[in-house]
């Protein structure tokens, strides 16, 4: 897999996008509370299912290093056109739809483990970042942002200073006496 740019989307806030996932979760968990025989008890194992059958979240990592934050998201199978990067003042959102479908042409499926669905995962930074700063690329299935600290100037080279001296006062004063 060739490795491709991803122009991440800057937003004021990823709040609206979690909030219509969370809502649609809910509705979903309802919907299987409803369809159950029996209607106590399951509140917290309909509530995971319907996330596990509405999004699925990518194993990720958030390093920080030299004014930088980098985050790496394992997402296997999905093409880079499918890919959906928001990225706010705090937060990072990562998007993706995939899709597995059998043909009849590919023969008899004995077997799979694959499936389709939409990835959702979000990073909340520890530090303010500076949207504008942020780059993404996607190669081999891993996905790397990298966002400068707001407020922090890379690291440069230590330059050495030198320093203008005057001779101390006293001693002007007792060149003047002995004249």
């Amino acid at each position: 897999m060739a490795q491709s740019t991803i122009t991440p989307r800057r937003t004021s806030s990823i709040l609206s996008e979690l909030e219509q996932l969370d809502a649609r979760i809910r509705r979903r968990a309802y919907d299987l509370f409803q369809s159950r025989d029996s209607f106590w008890g399951h509140a917290l194992e309909d509530w995971l299912t319907a996330e596990r059958q509405l999004a699925w979240s990518p194993a990720v990592e958030l390093r920080e290093k030299d004014g930088t934050f980098e985050v790496r998201a394992a997402l296997a199978g999905v093409e880079a056109e499918d890919l959906d990067v928001q990225v706010a003042p705090e937060d990072l959102l990562i998007k993706a739809t995939t899709s597995h479908v059998h043909t009849a042409d590919s023969g008899t499926v004995h077997l799979c483990e694959f499936d389709g669905g939409d990835a959702f995962r979000s990073v909340h930074f520890p530090r303010e970042i500076q949207p504008n700063g942020v780059k993404a690329d996607y190669r081999n299935g891993l996905l790397r942002v990298t966002a400068p600290i707001a407020g922090i100037e890379p690291r440069t080279t230590p330059k050495k200073v030198r320093m203008k001296t005057q001779r101390p006062v006293r001693s002007q004063r007792i060149r003047k006496r002995r004249r």
